[in-house]
């Protein structure tokens, strides 16, 4: 099982987010690389953890088909 990952840490300049073995940054011990993997929120800044997820709040279909370009009615035959 993955350790939790935190929203917001108190110093994430401290730790390497690059796996789940969250290693010092000056203790790296799975080889992630020659620096340290950025918290997101280092990355993003607040509110990081809500970016994608817009589905919510745009609607499923638009209101009217003629807008998209689809074809309306049967197609006629080939």
């Amino acid at each position: 099982m993955s350790k939790k990952f935190p929203n917001h840490p108190a110093n994430p300049e401290r730790i390497c987010w690059g796996c789940d073995k969250y290693c010092p940054a000056n203790a790296m011990m799975c080889g992630n690389g020659s620096d340290r993997t950025q918290h997101p929120y280092e990355l993003f800044g607040e509110g990081w953890q809500d970016w994608g997820n817009d589905t919510a709040t745009a609607p499923a279909e638009p209101a009217d088909p003629a807008a998209t370009g689809a074809p309306q009615g049967p197609l006629p035959p080939a």
